[in-house]
This record gives structure tokens, C-alpha cells and sequence, in this order.
């Protein structure tokens, strides 16, 4: 496995040894650039806009493998670099809205007025500290209950993906976010079916850690289903290797086995385990404007970096939106969020083998 920080190091010394000739092995110097560039991400060269706008769900039904944490910094990251993103909580707990600094008591404008009540997405849309570009809507603990709420109501599947459609198409072209995030909760219910049919494509945080690929095949079987059923555009489009701890084989042989089965899916970005990305939440931030310096804010920068130029090679967008009101047409059939990979078969994406084809 690679050093998380490996090439990180190695661009930093070729673009700033000629002018200064810093030391760059040295961890204060080391830690001090990687804050410069972070804290002065205005400055460089932004991440390129997708050819399209990208709705990501972050799925995962294990719970602690960093989901809430990468759709987090993700968002973070994306915008500090230039690029409009809306983070979307539909997890309960609501941990997404703590880390963005946004508040999610009861009573406030959520998502769960969006899905259960008669608001607009445009209402419950709040605006974060991290970045001007950067939104989010957040989850009280009123989402709870929206499972059983939504059980009675026609095309309950549906209701976030109306909901995200009606909100872009009521935003001027040139204000409408280049990515929409939606953090699902730890399972595979209804929450999280409205996030697969809502999103264009999906992104699985996973743990280095062997629990973390058991759940994995039962994940890839309901993508497949819902993109039989409900949504032809889905698929995995993204893997990301969380919380890799360096100093074990364990993570080592995990990491082999996804990008073995996952192949050009993972990114070659790796999220280690670092204190500082635990702390940030605690004080309503992300880790990259807690500790701009840390490991950590380095690679989830590294991530969105890469997750970006891979959405340079999406289709662009080709027709003008619908003048006026909702949409009346598919995401697929218009500019807002084309399915540009309707014909791929997630099917084809490999399962991890079981413990039983292990032995």
C-alpha cells in the first residue's frame, strides 16, 4: 500500500523546492505547507466543474466506517476549491449538520420538512461557515419517525429526487451547486432508498478493517435492484478506503482486496486514521478548517481532488432547463443531472467473496 502522503510530498517538493528549498521531510515543514495550501485554497488553481452536476450518495449500511466524515470534508473540500456543493443529511442523528456548524434542533427547517412536509428544498437550505459555496440541509431527530411516515404515501421512493429537481431547476444556471451530496444513514431503508434513486451515482466510504467488507455484497445487490426497478442511472462509481492505520497488515491486505475486486472504482486517495478528524466535529468543523495541517485534511483534500477530475470526462450538459417551475421530465432526459452512465450495468461491479469461497 502506498503512503497516504507519498505523492502529496512529492508535489509539494517540485513546485516549491526551486524557490525555497525547504526541508520538506521535516514534519513541522511538512505540516506547515499542507496548512498554506489548504487555508489559501482561493488562491490556487480550483478543481475543474464537472461536465455535469454530480448527485453523489454516500451509502454504506455498517455504521462507523466514515460516511458523515467524508461527506463532510468532501463538501468542504470541493468548495474551499471553487466548486458550488450542497451536502444533504438524511441520517437522524444528524452528525453531518453538527460538523458543518449548522443548526438541527427540533424546529428547524430539515430535510424532513422536505420529504414529509409541503417545503420546498429551497426553505430548508442553510448556508455553512466553511465555505460561501458550501450549503447544507440539515436532519433533526423528526427524520426518525419519516420512515413510517412515508410508508402510506404514492412514490414514496421519489420524494428526494423531486424534491432535489424542483430546487435546481428553481436556481439560475450559474448559481445551481456542481455537486449535491446525500449522507445516508447506517441501514437500507427507506431513507436510504430515496438516496439511491435521488443520486446519479454512489460513493462507498469503506473501513480497512474486515467487518467492513462482510455487509458490502448485500449493499451491491440492493444498487442492482434499485437500478432494475427505480433508478437505471445508478450505479458505484467511487470507493474510498477510510480509517487505514499503516502500522497493521490487516489494512494493508483490506486495501489489496478492494482495489483487487473494485479495480479503477477506488480512488488512490486513502483516509488514515487520525485524531484530528475525530476532534473537528466537536467543534462544529470540518477537519480541514480544525487542523488544516493534519493528515487527515490532506487526504480528503486529495480525494476531492481526484474525485473532481474524475467528473471532467462526464458528458456536458446538452439542453437548456425547463423554463420556469419543476421539472416535468426525467433527470436523465434534461441539463440539471443527465444519467450519464444509464447504460452501464451495476451488476458487472464484483463482490467481495465470502468467508465460505475464502476457505
Amino acid at each position: 500500500m502506498t503512503d497516504p502522503g507519498q505523492r502529496l510530498r512529492s508535489s509539494l517538493a517540485a513546485d516549491q523546492a526551486a524557490s525555497s528549498g525547504a526541508d520538506f521531510d521535516s514534519p513541522i515543514a511538512m505540516e506547515a505547507l499542507r496548512a498554506t495550501r489548504v487555508l489559501h485554497a482561493a488562491n490556487q488553481e480550483p478543481f475543474p466543474a464537472p461536465g455535469r452536476i454530480r448527485v453523489i450518495t454516500i451509502a454504506n449500511q455498517k455504521g462507523g466506517v466514515g460516511k458523515t466524515t467524508s461527506a463532510v470534508n468532501l463538501g468542504v473540500a470541493l468548495s474551499l476549491y471553487g466548486l458550488r456543493t450542497l451536502v444533504i443529511d438524511l441520517d437522524p442523528q444528524g452528525n453531518t449538520s453538527t460538523a458543518l456548524g449548522v443548526d438541527h434542533t427540533v424546529g428547524t427547517p430539515s430535510i424532513y420538512d422536505a420529504l414529509v412536509g409541503d417545503h420546498s428544498l429551497s426553505e430548508v437550505v442553510h448556508p455553512t461557515t466553511a465555505s460561501p459555496l458550501l450549503h447544507c440541509v440539515p436532519a433533526t431527530i423528526d427524520l426518525a419517525g419519516a420512515e413510517i411516515e412515508l410508508v402510506s404515501v404514492v412514490a414514496r421512493e421519489y420524494r428526494l429526487r423531486r424534491s432535489i429537481e424542483a430546487y435546481l431547476y428553481s436556481l439560475p444556471a450559474d448559481q445551481r451547486p456542481h455537486y449535491v451530496l446525500v449522507d445516508c444513514p447506517p441501514s437500507l431503508g427507506l431513507l436510504t432508498l430515496n438516496a439511491l434513486v435521488a443520486g446519479d451515482e454512489v460513493l462507498i466510504p469503506i473501513q480497512c478493517e474486515y467487518y467492513a467488507l462482510e455487509g458490502l455484497g448485500q449493499l451491491l445487490n440492493n444498487i442492482d435492484l434499485v437500478r432494475q426497478h427505480l433508478n437505471p442511472g445508478i450505479a458505484v462509481r467511487t470507493i474510498l478506503l477510510t480509517m487505514y492505520d499503516g502500522r497493521t497488515k490487516l489494512a494493508d491486505q483490506v486495501a489489496e482486496e478492494v482495489r483487487k475486486h473494485f479495480g479503477d472504482l477506488v480512488l488512490n486517495a486513502v483516509i488514515p486514521r487520525n485524531v484530528r478528524v475525530s476532534e473537528a466535529p466537536g467543534y462544529g468543523q470540518s477537519v480541514l478548517t480544525y487542523d488544516p495541517g493534519s493528515r487527515g485534511s490532506t487526504s480528503y483534500v486529495e480525494a476531492a481532488r481526484e474525485l473532481a477530475e474524475r467528473g471532467v470526462s462526464l458528458p456536458p450538459l446538452s439542453a437548456p432547463p425547463a423554463p420556469g417551475g419543476p421539472p416535468t421530465t426525467p433527470m436523465n432526459a434534461v441539463s440539471v443531472a443527465p444519467r450519464a452512465f444509464a447504460d452501464t450495468d451495476a451488476a458487472t461491479v464484483p463482490v467481495p467473496p465470502s468467508s465460505e469461497e475464502r476457505a
